[in-house]
C-alpha cells in the first residue's frame, strides 16, 4: 500500500486560494452586493492588503496592492499585484508526501471607459507558480437606466492554463476556461437594494491534478486487506451554473441588514446551495462594525468516491475532497475606521479595515487517512476510517486611500 507522492494536490490549493481571493475582492474592493446604481467611474484609490488563510494544514498569506487612477472624465486605469506564499501539509500531503512551500504571483491590469450611462471594462490577468501558469482576459459592460434605479451588467472572461508537474519536465497539459456573467441591480425603495446574478463557466482540457490519487480495495471482497492507490481520471469538459439573489436593507438608525441565497449545479453531478445573513452597524467617530453567518452545502460528483471497489472501476474516477459531499459554516466579524474625512495633504480620505472569518468544514464521505500515521496506526477495515473535518481562519487587513 506504500505509494510515493511528491506533491500535494493543486485543486485543493487552487480552490482555497480562489475562494479566498474572491472573498477579499468582494469584501474589500467590490462592496457588499449591489454595484453602483449610477454610471460613474470608480474614484481614484489605492488599497494595500495583507491576507492570511490557515486551516487543514494549509497556510496561504501575502500582500496585495491595488491602485486606480482616472484620466479625464471617461477613462480609469487600474492595476493589482497579488502574492500567495503557500505552505502545505494538508490531509493529501500528510497521508502520502512531505510538506512543501511555494509562491504564486498574480498581476492584473485593467481599464474602465465611461460613455453616457454605460461603463465598459477590460482587464488582463497573469498568474505564475512553479508548475502552473494561467492567463486570462476579462470584458464587462454595465448600463444604468430608469433614472439610475436599474443597472444591467454583462461579463465574459476567457482563460488559458498550462499545467506542469514538479519532477517531470516532460509533463505539460493545457486547459481553456470561459466565464459568462449576467447581473441586475435594482433600487426597490429608498431603503432596499436588490441584486440578481447568474454565471456559467465552461472548462475544457486537463481538469484533474497530476499529484492526486484515488484509492481502491486490494481485495473487493475483503476490506481488511487494505487499499492501494491509482491516478485520478477526470472528464475533459466541465460546465457549471450558479445563480444568487442578494438584498441590502437600510435601517432607520443608519445600520443595515443584508442577505444572500445562491444555488449551483454542474455537469459532474454536483448540486449546492448557500445562504448568508449579515448586519452592519456604524457608530460615531467613523467606525463601522459588521457580523455575518454563512452556510454552504454540496453533494458529491458522479465519479467521486472515497474508496473504489477495484482499480479503474469506472471510466472516470476521483478522490478530491472538494468533489465530495460536505458543508461549511462561516462566522465573520469586521471593523473599519475612516480617517482624514476632510482631507490631509494629497489624501481625500482613508480607511483602515480588519476582517476575520472562522470556517468549519465537515466532510460527509471523505475519510481521514492520517489515522494510519498516528502513534497507534489505524487497524480497522479500509473504508471505516473516521470522516474528515477541520476548521480554518481567514484574516484580511487593508488600508484604502482615496486621492
Amino acid at each position: 500500500m506504500a505509494v510515493v507522492v511528491t506533491r500535494a494536490t493543486r485543486a485543493t490549493r487552487a480552490t482555497r486560494a480562489a475562494n479566498f481571493r474572491w472573498g477579499i475582492l468582494a469584501a474589500g474592493v467590490l462592496g457588499f452586493c449591489v454595484p453602483l446604481m449610477a454610471a460613474v467611474l470608480p474614484e481614484d484609490r489605492t488599497d494595500a492588503l495583507f491576507h492570511s488563510y490557515t486551516g487543514g494544514g494549509l497556510t496561504v498569506n501575502g500582500p496585495s496592492i491595488l491602485a486606480r487612477k482616472q484620466f479625464g472624465k471617461s477613462v480609469s486605469l487600474w492595476g493589482n499585484y497579488y502574492v500567495d506564499s503557500i505552505t502545505s501539509a494538508t490531509i493529501d500531503v500528510v497521508t502520502a508526501a512531505s510538506e512543501y512551500t511555494e509562491r504564486r504571483v498574480e498581476k492584473t491590469a485593467g481599464v474602465d471607459y465611461l460613455h453616457d450611462k454605460s461603463t465598459l471594462s477590460l482587464a488582463y490577468t497573469t498568474s505564475e507558480e512553479n508548475d502552473f501558469t494561467a492567463n486570462s482576459v476579462h470584458f464587462g459592460v454595465s448600463h444604468s437606466m430608469f433614472g439610475d434605479l436599474t443597472t444591467v451588467s454583462l461579463g465574459y472572461s476567457r482563460g488559458w492554463d498550462v499545467i506542469g508537474a514538479t519532477g517531470d519536465p516532460t509533463f505539460e497539459e493545457k486547459a481553456n476556461r470561459q466565464n459568462y456573467r449576467l447581473g441586475l441591480s435594482q433600487v426597490l425603495t429608498k431603503n432596499l437594494l436588490l441584486g440578481l446574478n447568474f454565471e456559467t463557466i465552461t472548462d475544457e482540457g486537463y481538469l484533474n491534478n497530476p499529484y492526486r490519487f484515488t484509492r481502491y480495495l486490494v481485495d473487493s471482497t475483503d476490506p481488511s486487506a487494505g487499499y492501494s492507490l491509482d491516478n485520478e481520471v477526470y472528464p475533459n469538459t466541465h460546465t457549471s451554473h450558479a445563480a444568487a439573489i442578494r438584498a441590502l436593507y437600510y435601517l432607520p438608525y443608519r445600520a443595515a441588514i443584508k442577505g444572500e441565497y445562491g444555488v449551483f449545479m454542474d455537469t459532474w453531478g454536483i448540486n449546492a446551495y448557500h445562504y448568508e445573513l449579515g448586519y452592519v452597524h456604524p457608530i460615531k467617530a467613523g467606525w463601522i462594525f459588521d457580523v455575518k453567518y454563512r452556510f454552504y452545502s454540496q453533494t458529491h460528483a458522479d465519479f467521486y468516491s472515497d474508496l473504489f471497489n477495484r482499480q479503474a472501476e469506472f471510466t472516470y474516477y476521483g478522490r478530491d475532497k472538494e468533489l465530495s459531499t460536505f458543508t461549511t459554516q462561516t462566522v465573520g466579524l469586521g471593523a473599519s475606521y475612516e480617517f482624514a474625512e476632510h482631507g490631509w495633504w494629497f489624501i481625500d480620505k482613508g480607511s483602515v479595515n480588519l476582517n476575520y472569518d472562522h470556517i468549519q468544514l465537515d466532510y460527509k464521505d471523505f475519510r481521514d487517512l492520517s489515522v494510519y500515521k498516528d502513534p497507534v496506526p489505524f487497524a480497522g477495515d479500509a473504508g471505516s476510517e473516521p470522516l474528515y473535518s477541520f476548521s480554518a481562519d481567514v484574516l484580511r487587513m487593508f488600508v484604502s486611500i482615496w486621492y
